[in-house]
């Protein structure tokens, strides 16, 4: 048997690698020079105006690294989620199919089966590998074999219930990256913090400049952090519900379209 590329696997890595390339740029190209320019004009400012206090900038926010590492996370994640939403819609689209071509009433016998496999496997090899044409080859055999329609119910339950592990399964890496957003934006914090400490010498000597800038560190990560985890968590929790319709309805097809209509004589 020819062994399957590695698809999936490789296109984690080129997905990562990407990811890592447009974050940075945008930061080199557009992040930290805005920052910059922003503190530069918040300097200036406070030597004129001591009790200034600036609004927020969004890009002094986002320029650390520990918002950078999350937002190359999340860009990641965004194209692990894009790929399997592909992947779910191919196998949606096989719904819309008539594999067995079965009339209403009319009825099949074990004798009959192997009329209606050879449909399944005359499909091109792509769309054999799909779930719901995999589903209903694994029902006629069993029904073919054993020419009972329970054992034949159960083998299709059995292929969805695999499918649906195997589905979310695929979501691991997803599901890393929720968990690494925020761990990410708790090192910031942390670094945040022991910044702050290392200038508590100052801080009371009435300069408290570094203080202000290590915490700043510590609340821009969270905040960064807190924010990715919420939205790809979103988008995570929708592909799961979709995942769970598609086995649903596959489930529903097959009864329909394929168990209603077997006889055992």
């Amino acid at each position: 048997m020819k062994k399957r590329f590695p698809f999936d696997f490789f296109y984690m890595l080129f997905a990562m690698l990407l990811a890592v390339i447009i974050v940075h740029t945008a930061y080199i190209a557009v992040v930290r020079p805005a920052a910059e320019e922003v503190r530069q004009g918040w300097a200036a400012r406070w030597k004129i105006e001591p009790t200034f206090a600036p609004e927020p900038s969004m890009m002094v926010i986002l320029h650390d690294r520990e918002p950078e590492a999350c937002f190359i996370l999340a860009v990641w994640a965004g194209f692990i989620l894009g790929y399997r939403w592909r992947v779910l819609s191919r196998e949606r689209s096989q719904l819309e199919h008539v594999f067995v071509g079965l009339q209403s009433g009319q009825v099949v016998l074990p004798g009959d089966i192997r009329d209606f496999s050879r449909t399944l496997e005359q499909l091109p090899e792509p769309q054999q590998r799909c779930f719901l044409p995999r589903a209903l080859k694994v029902v006629m055999n069993r029904f073919s074999a054993t020419g009972s329609i329970q054992h034949a119910a159960n083998a299709g339950r059995d292929e969805c219930e695999f499918e649906a592990s195997r589905l979310d399964s695929e979501l691991s890496l997803i599901r890393f990256s929720v968990w690494a957003i925020p761990a990410v934006g708790f090192v910031g914090t942390v670094r945040g913090i022991g910044a702050a400490l290392q200038q508590a010498q100052r801080a009371a000597a009435g300069d408290v400049t570094g203080v202000t800038q290590g915490l700043g560190i510590t609340f821009n990560s969270t905040l960064v952090a807190l924010s990715l985890s919420i939205v790809v968590m979103f988008f995570l929790h929708h592909l799961q519900l979709s995942q769970d319709r598609l086995i649903l309805d596959a489930k529903t097809y097959i009864d329909e379209h394929l168990i209603h209509h077997l006889r055992e004589h």
